[in-house]
């Protein structure tokens, strides 16, 4: 997959910084279908949280709950996370958790959500912080894919929470600005001529 995009869309992939291993939560930035792809690849044994309608869609709902996606049930509030907290507890890896709760286009702005900080409260799990411009050379909509550069970038690591709303404001304050920066740092390269 990363091939064809490289060569039919001319999309190019990078990964930054230290990829985790071990028990951790990833609170990544979320801006694609790209973005889930290159975790999954990255992460040696990355376990996604999904919403649940997902893995009812044909071909790749079946192979996300095989890779270890676990669907959640998101109109299902406390009940949700305490299934979730479950299900990670009883297998390693990186547990992957978009915070913001489905894809944000790169312009746009929606809120954090608690789930990731209590789900690593409940797993006593730091928090890998990542950022991401995925949706800048695969849009969240449509069909289009645009040439450029796609990067993940792995942040700092938060320790495992206490307290579970100054938790998501950090998580915020990094991983927004990071991803911005991203977008500007790309968005300057594909505007210079090559």
């Amino acid at each position: 997959a990363f091939w064809l995009l490289r060569w039919i869309c001319g999309i190019r992939l990078e990964i930054r910084g230290p990829v985790p291993t071990g028990r951790v939560v990833v609170a990544a930035k979320h801006q694609s279908m790209l973005d889930v792809l290159m975790l999954y690849n990255a992460l040696p044994e990355a376990r996604f949280v999904m919403k649940r309608e997902l893995a009812r869609a044909p071909v790749f709902g079946f192979y996300a709950q095989r890779t270890g996606a676990v669907p959640v049930d998101r109109s299902g509030r406390g009940g949700a996370i305490e299934g979730l907290v479950s299900a990670f507890a009883k297998a390693p890896g990186q547990v992957v958790v978009y915070p913001q709760g489905t894809r944000v286009a790169p312009d746009a702005e929606a809120p954090y959500r608690k789930g990731v900080a209590v789900i690593a409260r409940a797993l006593e799990a730091p928090i890998v912080l990542v950022a991401t411009n995925a949706g800048q050379v695969w849009p969240r909509r449509g069909l289009a894919k645009h040439p450029g550069m796609a990067v993940v970038e792995f942040l700092e690591t938060l320790p495992a929470p206490t307290d579970i709303d100054p938790t998501l404001a950090a998580i915020e304050a990094r991983v927004e600005p990071a991803s911005r920066a991203l977008a500007t740092e790309t968005g300057a390269r594909r505007a210079q001529p090559s």
